[in-house]
């Protein structure tokens, strides 16, 4: 059976880039492919002038994510019996921003705008990776960075710190789906990389093109309901 390296991104806030300009910066409602790179590549120490290695780090794995919807979090220095399942909620942060890129809106030249940005709160997500058949990046090699990171890692942006560490386990599994299963809680929904029997499909454009730097292709990713 094949391995898989569970991850687990928790923290007050996240945010997962979707294709966009300066004015709005919508929130994916999971951790997108060219997310996901960027944070194993801070972990593993990929500089962000090295395309060729954000490529073969891309193209050495698969993965899907579960929104896991029950959460229990302890709250510390309250009641050490205390726990609380926290609900995600997707909020939008108001900015003005300068020198923003002249193709916004059209305009030549600009000096100051005003931009919207989503992020979600509460969020929880399980990440099941498994290695390509091409890896030049293996699961150990990713394991190592997680649980000692060369750059620090963030949920999306760098105003999203890490609520926990990002290792969570090593285990073995027929497929993704059921390599999910084994990480409680068992109730989410899990968008995959992977087929999935009976799920629904979606067309995302988040795969990143290391050597066209803004740039992004498609990919199917498949929904499912886990738990029920």
């Amino acid at each position: 059976m094949p391995d898989f390296l569970i991850l687990k991104l928790q923290g007050v806030m996240q945010s997962w880039g979707e294709h966009t300009f300066e004015g709005l910066r919508p929130s994916a409602n999971f951790p997108t492919r060219s997310a996901l790179v960027g944070l194993l590549g801070a972990c593993i120490g990929v500089d962000r002038a090295d395309r060729n290695a954000q490529q073969d780090l891309a193209d050495s794995f698969q993965y899907a994510a579960r929104r896991d919807t029950e959460n229990p979090v302890w709250i510390p220095n309250v009641d050490e019996t205390q726990w609380k399942a926290f609900t995600m909620v997707k909020i939008t942060d108001y900015h003005t921003v300068k020198n923003a890129r002249k193709e916004y809106a059209g305009l030549q030249s600009h000096e100051t705008i005003q931009t919207w940005r989503e992020y979600l709160l509460d969020a929880v997500f399980t990440v099941a990776l498994c290695n390509t058949e091409q890896a030049l990046f293996s699961l150990d090699k990713i394991q190592q960075a997680v649980m000692k990171p060369k750059y620090t890692p963030f949920l999306g942006r760098r105003s999203c710190p890490l609520g926990r560490p990002l290792f969570e386990a090593c285990i073995s599994a027929e497929n993704i789906e059921k390599a999910l299963s084994q990480c409680p809680p068992a109730n989410g929904v899990i968008y995959s990389e992977q087929a999935i029997k009976g799920a629904r499909r979606i067309k995302m454009r988040d795969v990143p093109l290391s050597r066209q730097p803004r740039q992004f292709a498609s990919r199917m990713v498949y929904i499912s309901i886990s738990g029920g």
